[in-house]
């Protein structure tokens, strides 16, 4: 019996070995970032087995088999449609930053600026539901949502029932709900009550554990888009959720957002990235039928997509690209500040060349391991030069960047490592000196709410709390 328990316990040793070796190979053949590579290897041998079963369900970036061959019969329908000839007569903003981006979107994925007709920057909680609202009961055709969550409760239950009006006249509803970030509402009466109405309901990357052999379960569909009848869109930071009763036990005060509302070509620019995630998840392919005939325009924009299958890192790219490009000013806003060493590096070089760069992230949000990692890196930019400027008036969640007052980049995306490398998101790279200006105007404001950090101020916190920066700061490529 002895022998036979030595034996077994022999067998076991060699095949966690095994295991651990192979798991242990993959990670570093992989060739990812260094810091990615040992914060996984950190956490293969801390947590045994338990450290590579996680990393073979979330270490790697897999859509699933199904997916990714949608994904890759998208690919070139997609991009065609959304290539769009500038007429002559037309003028692009010649700053360099706006030319910057254009041609890192037509080189990297071939699609370049799209003109529109009016543009709207949106604020407050009500002036987003008034129009969001206003919209979906003038729709005649369709509409199509995209969003991370949909939380029952205060105006979104009046979009609702809007929504539900306009299905019973006919119009086609169709809305794309990460399934994560909205479980409650995928148990809610509210589905029920959509779907009887005739509206399709559909979870984005549905999690379900048996599906992590086959893709990655912490892939999230971020976006947040509506089109109405392909003509008007609405993009930013905002979710399906009342700021008013959304999360309010959370300790962090109302989510402050923002929404850009857009009429003319840059819509329908929108309504094909809603095709493109409409079409990897269901497989049905409903990609609109839009003249794109080229108008004269003096207003452009920039639709920038990323996420497995297209434009992977794009909006990463589109970041970098802009802050080694700015020359005077660099404001940025963003609830969740883990940044990828390459964007932390170019931040911190731009400040060391004499650009003002200023940082509104939250005092307090809603992640508390975030949280950790975003403070981490605090010391680092600060010594810098950068200005970190805490928001005390809710949780900022707007995600919005200023360079030079020439270039702003508007959407759904973080500053962290998830966002630029793993999620669905999607921003818009503004380029006129009016929507430009309203984008300062908004940062401005959000600055009377907040706190310059000191550098002296930040040196004095205690040696616990600098133990746990350090931890979450060797894990932040992970969050």
């Amino acid at each position: 019996m002895a022998n036979l328990q030595n034996i077994i316990g022999v067998i076991l040793a060699v095949l966690y070995w095994v295991f651990i070796a192979g798991v242990t190979i993959r990670v570093i053949a992989l060739r990812k970032p260094v810091s990615v590579t040992l914060a996984w290897l950190l956490v293969i041998y801390i947590l045994p087995i338990v450290g590579a079963v996680l990393y073979m369900m979330i270490g790697e970036l897999n859509l699933g088999r199904d997916r990714a061959s949608r994904a890759r019969a998208m690919v070139e329908p997609y991009l065609r449609s959304l290539d769009t000839r500038i007429p002559p007569g037309s003028a692009l903003p010649s700053s360099e930053l706006s030319l910057a981006i254009n041609q890192l979107l037509t080189t990297q994925v071939h699609i370049s600026a799209q003109s529109y007709s009016r543009l709207e920057l949106l604020r407050s909680p009500e002036e987003i539901f008034d129009r969001l609202c206003e919209d979906i009961r003038s729709a005649r055709q369709s509409i199509r949502i995209e969003t991370y969550i949909w939380h029952p409760g205060g105006r979104v239950d009046e979009l609702s029932e809007a929504l539900i009006q306009a299905s019973e006249r006919g119009v086609q509803v169709s809305l794309l709900i990460d399934h994560a970030g909205s479980r409650p509402f995928f148990r809610s009466p509210w589905r029920r009550k959509l779907v009887a109405a005739g509206i399709e309901v559909v979870p984005a990357l549905p999690v379900k554990l048996i599906r992590a052999l086959v893709h990655r379960i912490d892939l999230r569909m971020h976006r947040k888009l509506v089109v109405i009848d392909e003509r008007v869109a609405f993009t930013g930071s905002m979710n399906m959720a009342d700021p008013s009763c959304f999360k309010r036990k959370a300790g962090v005060g109302q989510w402050i957002d923002v929404m850009l509302r857009m009429e003319g070509q840059a819509a329908s620019g929108l309504a094909k990235v809603f095709a493109w995630d409409w079409e990897v998840e269901t497989g049905q392919r409903r990609l609109p039928e839009i003249d794109n005939t080229p108008v004269p325009s003096n207003h452009w924009l920039m639709v920038i997509p990323s996420g497995p299958g297209v434009g992977e890192d794009l909006i990463g790219q589109a970041t970098l690209t802009s802050i080694y490009r700015a020359n005077r000013s660099i404001v940025i806003s963003t609830p969740y500040f883990v940044p990828s060493e390459a964007i932390l590096n170019a931040l911190c070089q731009a400040a060391q060349r004499g650009v003002r760069v200023q940082l509104l992230l939250p005092r307090r949000n809603d992640s508390v391991m975030v949280g950790w990692a975003s403070r981490s890196y605090y010391e680092i930019l600060l010594l810098a030069g950068v200005e970190i400027l805490l928001f005390d008036g809710g949780l900022l969640h707007t995600k919005a960047m200023l360079m030079d007052d020439e270039l702003a980049l508007v959407g759904s995306v973080n500053l962290d490592i998830r966002s630029l490398q793993l999620n669905f998101e999607l921003t818009v790279a503004l380029t006129t000196q009016e929507s430009c200006r309203q984008i300062g105007e908004l940062l401005q404001s959000y600055q009377t709410s907040c706190e310059r950090l000191t550098l002296e101020s930040w040196q004095r916190r205690g040696r616990t709390v600098r133990s746990l920066e350090r931890l979450m700061y060797f894990m932040s490529p992970l969050l």
